[in-house]
């Protein structure tokens, strides 16, 4: 190259220096767009088999889901069965009188029902609620059994407003009683007992 002509030499100069510049420019115009739409694809194709693996397990669930729902649904219908229906001042009396046969719980005093209306605990619940007021006497630990039990027995049913005080007969036996007074909340599902 030493020996060619200056005009030679430099248009062979331009030549690669041209080539050079459109090279770069292919590479950095073209190539170089076309690895980076390549890359945006790859990550787009990641995350389009995340979202499918979570579709599919999603349905796989879904499965297993309606299984709960289904058994959740017969659970409820059962409790739903149990609840008050009827005459809800005679049914409250009889579920309590048959329940505390097993006790030595006297209830020998029943207010009049209140209900049925809206439940006061939760707004917007789909059951109404009747309370009855009922007072009588027990001894301490059977009064505290019979409370626990009825309240597992009937999840449908709370006791509240539970009053506590000494008996006031003198015997003996008597001593250890207490009266108690306290309102049997049961849940009433709406179109019964209305």
């Amino acid at each position: 190259m030493k020996n060619a002509p200056r005009v030679k030499r430099d248009r062979l100069v331009l030549v690669a220096v041209v080539t050079l510049a459109i090279i770069a420019g292919i590479w950095f115009g073209l190539i170089r767009f076309q690895d980076q739409r390549l890359e945006d694809i790859s990550q787009s194709k990641q995350v389009a088999r995340r979202k499918l693996g979570e579709m599919k397990s999603l349905r796989e669930r879904a499965g297993k889901m309606e299984a709960d729902l289904a058994n959740a649904s017969s659970k409820l219908a059962t409790v739903e069965d149990g609840m008050a229906a009827g005459d809800l001042l005679s049914w409250t009396i009889n579920t309590l009188r048959r329940f505390k046969l097993a006790y030595k719980v006297e209830i020998p005093q029943f207010s009049q029902i209140d209900g049925p209306r809206d439940t006061t605990a939760i707004a917007g619940f789909p059951y109404h609620q009747a309370t009855l007021t009922v007072a009588g006497t027990g001894s301490f630990h059977e009064l505290g059994r019979f409370i626990a039990d009825f309240e597992n027995q009937f999840p449908y049913i709370r006791l509240q407003n539970l009053s506590l005080e000494p008996s006031l007969s003198l015997n003996g036996e008597e001593k250890e009683k207490l009266s108690f007074r306290m309102d049997i909340v049961t849940l009433v599902k709406p179109g019964r007992g209305e």
